[in-house]
């Protein structure tokens, strides 16, 4: 990131300066970051990106023009980092933190590292209601792999307790994924809105008809943005993204309505490593505007 000290202008408040520090009881929104990136199939550096991400929303405002949205609105908090989320007993202490702290958190948004998270967020911040829960994933990949590791979380979620008629994956991609995988996915009754399909379908419509799925069970979910949905050329530090992939608008979009819906609780953003980003911070910097719409979306719920 670029060192030059930024401007100063109380007109104009920066939205890395609307966080406040944890403590506070009754927050609208927590941000915590989960540095997961050993179990990574691919070499990452994602251990890096919360951090990254912070400086980041320092270059932007608090306000939308699009939906008239000031996030100063928000009681707003940053929990810091998770310390060490990896292997079984890093999430057991990401699943024990969010568990515990359920109750004070609002909307909980995970700033990842990589992909593995989406497995221990969403442990953490469901519990006992993960038979009731929904999941929906912005990602080229299925993430049902065997094993553990930023392959496998949709696997794992469902093998814990999770059904897979409510989970949606929207921008799987083709050549980035496997036959048997595929074949896995439809086995689940896992409800599959392709990259291809969504040439003729919206954003928003994908969204709508993938909450309506998700939440078919009455409970809370989560919505993983895996940023390697995006187009390689929008995200060079997603080491799996491809060239066609979705553009950083639509992942915007998903971000905000998301954020919108009453329905979801909790949503991670991940598989973005930090280390490798091109010298303008191009996919840090969208990260840190997911942050920002998925907040102007709990603020449009609130009313």
């Amino acid at each position: 990131m670029n060192a030059t000290p930024l401007p100063s202008d109380p007109r104009w408040p920066r939205a890395g300066q609307s966080f406040s520090a944890s403590g506070k009881t009754d927050a609208d929104l927590t941000l915590v970051g989960v540095p997961a990136w050993r179990t990574s199939i691919s070499p990452t550096g994602a251990h890096a990106t919360p951090a990254a991400v912070r400086e980041a929303l320092l270059r932007y405002s608090t306000y939308s023009i699009e939906h008239e949205i000031d996030l100063a609105r928000l009681r707003m908090v940053d929990a810091g980092d998770i310390e060490d989320p990896d292997g079984p007993a890093g999430e057991k202490r990401v699943m024990t933190r969010l568990a515990h702290s359920r109750a004070d958190l609002g909307f909980l948004l995970a700033l990842g590292g990589d992909n593995s998270i989406t497995y221990s967020v969403a442990v953490g911040v469901w519990g006992e209601k993960i038979s009731q829960a929904g999941l929906i994933t912005l990602d080229a990949h299925h993430d049902l792999r065997d094993g553990e590791s930023n392959g496998s979380p949709v696997r794992r979620l469902i093998e814990a307790g999770l059904s897979g008629s409510r989970v949606v994956q929207i921008g799987i991609a083709d050549f980035s994924n496997s036959p048997e995988y595929a074949a896995r996915a439809r086995e689940l009754g896992i409800t599959v809105i392709t990259r291809a399909a969504l040439r003729t379908k919206s954003m928003a419509d994908a969204m709508s008809a993938a909450l309506a799925i998700a939440g078919a069970g009455g409970g809370p979910i989560h919505v993983d943005l895996d940023v390697d949905v995006c187009d390689r050329a929008v995200v060079p530090a997603c080491p799996a993204a491809a060239p066609g992939g979705i553009s950083a608008d639509e992942l915007r979009q998903a971000a905000f309505l998301a954020g919108a819906d009453p329905r979801v609780s909790s949503l991670d953003i991940t598989e973005v490593d930090a280390t490798i980003d091109a010298p303008d911070a191009r996919t840090v910097r969208l990260a840190a505007l997911l942050v920002l719409e998925t907040a102007a979306g709990v603020c449009y719920r609130k009313g």
